[in-house]
């Protein structure tokens, strides 16, 4: 039995949705609807409309691809099959990097609400850090670091447990954030709050603040939850059917509760805190309870102290499997040690990986210790990741269009090259020098990728740098043009507001069209066809790239 099939099909649509609800609905509903009302003021509600949308079509590219592939840490694979092992490298460090800091994240969310709670020893888990989002004391890092644990336990006996232990939970987290809304609105609201602008001034849509609060207010953060039900796709029954309702039911439900939440809370502020500083000076440690303090409804406070521990548990838990998942994934594609792709024959989980990524969790824990610093971070890789799925499923379309796909995406080139435009958007409107800073955490992670390439003697390395250098220059392009743009988005100016997102959009063109040439039937593909022939009927997981190599005599 190979370690693939070793891994269990026990998941059904519904649990899979439910999956990937839990991983939107986390830490960000606590927080997101205040970030993102201090950084766009109301026009907030926009940007997580505008932030679905984009999210949305970014994900349907990967609904083909999961259904395609239905294998654990699927994610971490696509750019693999069908551009070559650089391209899969970066993509998969930085979807790597993306998820497996939340697990993290979630943590610190829920010890930094605690600090609202009416006992001395809470209030200091979380201190206010001039110029910053706060941080968490010694005591608030290690409550953090104990429901840390709590996720790996969760997950480290069976998937099956992971799954019934989350419908629970993510049933619960979907029904309070709504009645929080809903009771918001009814006990406290102030319409007239709609036309105060971001610095106390009369509000006017500004449209630059509306796309930076998408990429870096907690939104592009949220809705990354998607990806929950693609890299469990290997644990997946009936894939082509389960992925594609999982996604796009967990994102639509999802931007409804969203929305209503920044409605509540643009409303439920009080008058005579926004009179003195605007959107941008109201700071909350734990913004819907404190809200609903002021407004004297204690009990909801309570209740959602309660959540403030269940929403993001649901979330570190639910990312506890999927990076397990993805560093599984990155084993198979001949750049990581091969006892990580090691799943236990019993439990049908990859504990080593499991292992791995707890560590890695506790280093974020400890460098960044507020949610605000750390979502930041976390949005920008997270665009990153994107950019590979709709430019891979299109190459797949052209170099192998004989796979069968049980969920084939009507209008593919048109919306995925929309996908990967909007992406290239989002990594701009994220701000310098933010963008820059972490496309430098992609490069960092390279030595990785040669050491490997140097053990197996550089075979094939000038077909994989040819498969990867509309990626390579995408990267320093995508940075060069942060800097220089507008200072709308943090640029030194030398692109004017307008001008420099019609560039960004062409520039975004331009390397879809090129990526997407640029692609070649790999290894990886070229094995799922011949073993797709020898055992027609069974779902398309590709084999690890020795085994591809083995098959294909490349």
């Amino acid at each position: 039995m190979t370690q693939e099939r070793a891994i269990r099909r026990d998941v059904g649509p519904f649990a899979l949705m439910l999956t990937g609800l839990g991983s939107i609905i986390g830490s960000g509903w606590l927080f997101g609807a205040w970030r993102a009302a201090q950084i766009a003021g109301p026009g907030a509600i926009w940007a997580w409309v505008i932030g679905a949308a984009v999210i949305m079509a970014i994900a349907l590219t990967y609904a083909e691809l999961g259904a395609m592939f239905p294998e654990s840490g699927g994610m971490v694979r696509y750019g693999h099959y069908s551009h070559g092992s650089l391209v899969g490298f970066i993509a998969a460090w930085a979807n790597w990097i993306a998820i497996v800091s939340v697990i993290s994240v979630e943590a610190e969310a829920s010890a930094q609400y605690m600090s609202s709670w009416k006992w001395d020893w809470a209030k200091d888990l979380y201190h206010q850090v001039p110029g910053g989002h706060g941080e968490l004391s010694t005591a608030g890092l290690l409550i953090a670091a104990a429901l840390v644990i709590v996720y790996f336990l969760f997950n480290f006996w069976s998937v099956k447990l992971f799954a019934r232990s989350n419908t629970a939970i993510t049933l619960f987290k979907l029904v309070i954030p709504a009645l929080t809304a809903v009771l918001l609105m009814m006990s406290g609201f102030h319409p007239e709050n709609f036309s105060v602008g971001i610095h106390g001034e009369l509000h006017k849509t500004d449209f630059a603040s509306i796309l930076t609060a998408v990429a870096i207010a907690g939104i592009v953060f949220s809705f990354n939850g998607f990806q929950s039900p693609v890299n469990l796709a290997g644990e997946a029954r009936n894939p082509g059917r389960s992925i594609p309702f999982a996604i796009v039911c967990a994102i639509a439900l999802a931007t409804i509760v969203y929305v209503l939440l920044q409605v509540a809370f643009i409303g439920a502020v009080p008058r005579e805190m926004l009179a003195n500083v605007g959107w941008h000076g109201i700071d909350f440690s734990s913004p819907f309870a404190d809200l609903a303090i002021i407004l004297g409804l204690q009990w909801l406070a309570t209740l959602l102290f309660i959540d403030a521990v269940i929403s993001p548990s649901g979330t570190g838990m639910t990312y506890t499997a999927t990076t397990a998942r993805m560093l599984y994934g990155m084993e198979r594609n001949g750049t990581l040690p091969k006892i990580l792709g090691t799943v236990h024959p019993k439990w049908g989980v990859p504990r080593p990986a499991m292992w791995v990524n707890l560590a890695v969790s506790f280093l974020f824990l400890f460098f960044f210790r507020g949610w605000g610093a750390l979502a930041a971070v976390i949005s920008v890789a997270t665009i990153i990741s994107y950019l590979t799925g709709p430019v891979s499923v299109m190459t797949l379309r052209r170099t192998a269009p004989e796979l069968n796909r049980p969920f084939r995406l009507a209008g593919l080139p048109i919306l995925a090259g929309v996908a990967f435009i909007m992406s290239t958007e989002l990594l701009y409107w994220a701000r310098w020098p933010l963008t820059g800073e972490i496309i430098v955490l992609m490069v960092v992670a390279l030595p990785v990728y040669f050491y490997y390439q140097a053990k197996a003697g550089w075979h094939d390395f000038g077909r994989q740098m040819k498969g990867a250098w509309w990626l390579v220059c995408y990267l320093p392009t995508l940075a060069l043009v942060s800097w220089a743009g507008s200072p709308m988005f943090g640029g030194k100016g030398y692109l004017s507001y307008g001008w420099d997102l019609a560039l960004v959009a062409v520039i975004g063109l331009v390397f879809y069209l090129w990526g997407v040439k640029s692609g070649w039937r790999t290894p990886s593909v070229e094995a799922i066809r011949i073993e797709a022939h020898e055992h027609p009927g069974e779902l398309q997981v590709p084999p690890d790239e020795e085994s591809a190599e083995r098959i294909t005599g490349r």
